[in-house]
């Protein structure tokens, strides 16, 4: 069987987001359509509570999903449909915008670390102005694979398979099919996930140094990779990597902030929809 090949290996760049948290846009913008189903990742992390203190006041979205994933702190979700959630280490959030949700992501901490993940998931056209929801899963909810050689997984989404091991994670979805893994490498370690063929996929390393193929791929750099073949990771001092894979839309993409549908008009009747307090 081939082998998935690296098609490009890029680093995020720092940029504020919200009342001015900075954090570091691993992918999202222009171009975007190279990651569909994925349109944005974020990656923050710091113990510095200016770089965070002033969180995401109130704020609107349609169009796609947004999943959270708290590594360290607690963060606190309010939103118009009445959901309250406080997102702890290790918890994942998890919100359908579709045809519109306003919501608020508050820290919860004055001191400390804050870190994790914002992912957005696209929607397809059918389900862009569907219901909206919302869940919050605690971290003992987060399904875990131990697998040999020391090489620990949390599934947040899909099945990880790996030879006679599976394990299905919090959440399964249609259209995008996406895979969303926390994966654990310790020294001197392999794995070979299953990815389905069709599927895209991106490695994000944020501890360590991952060996894809002959490429070493450090710490903070993204690597995508062909949707076809068998994926082989190795390291060799250890690694700690977030695995995202999805099945592409192939629909068109038009972005203005937090809005993402498939024409202008489509983006214009969301601004119309905000003005007039009936986006949600």
């Amino acid at each position: 069987m081939s082998l998935r090949e690296i098609i490009s290996l890029t680093r995020g760049h720092p940029t504020a987001d919200g009342a001015g948290v900075n954090l570091t846009r691993v992918f999202g913008g222009a171009g975007v359509e190279r990651f569909d189903p994925f349109l944005m990742l974020d990656e923050f992390g710091s113990n510095n509570p200016d770089d965070y203190i002033a969180g995401f006041p109130p704020h609107p979205h349609r169009g796609f999903e947004t999943i959270t994933y708290m590594l360290e702190g607690r963060m606190r979700h309010e939103d118009h449909m009445g959901n309250v959630g406080l997102l702890e280490s290790g918890g994942v959030q998890w919100m359908t915008a579709a045809r519109g949700v306003i919501h608020s992501e508050m820290p919860q901490q004055e001191h400390g670390t804050m870190r994790g993940f914002q992912l957005w998931l696209n929607l397809p056209a059918h389900a862009k102005l569907g219901a909206p929801g919302y869940r919050d899963f605690t971290p003992g909810e987060l399904p875990r694979l131990s697998l040999p050689g020391g090489i620990e997984a949390k599934v947040i989404a899909g099945t990880l398979k790996v030879g006679e091991f599976e394990q299905a994670g919090l959440v399964q979805r249609p259209d995008t099919e996406p895979y969303l893994i926390d994966l654990q490498l310790p020294p001197g370690s392999e794995l070979a996930p299953a990815i389905p063929d069709g599927h895209r996929l991106l490695l994000y390393v944020f501890e360590g140094e991952l060996q894809v193929g002959e490429q070493a791929v450090g710490k903070g750099q993204l690597v995508r990779l062909s949707e076809h073949g068998e994926l082989q990771l190795r390291s060799r001092h250890g690694a700690r990597l977030m695995l995202l894979a999805g099945k592409p839309l192939g629909e068109p993409i038009v972005q203005y902030g937090p809005f993402v549908m498939n024409s202008r008009e489509e983006i214009e009747q969301a601004l119309r929809d905000f003005r007039d307090g009936t986006l949600a």
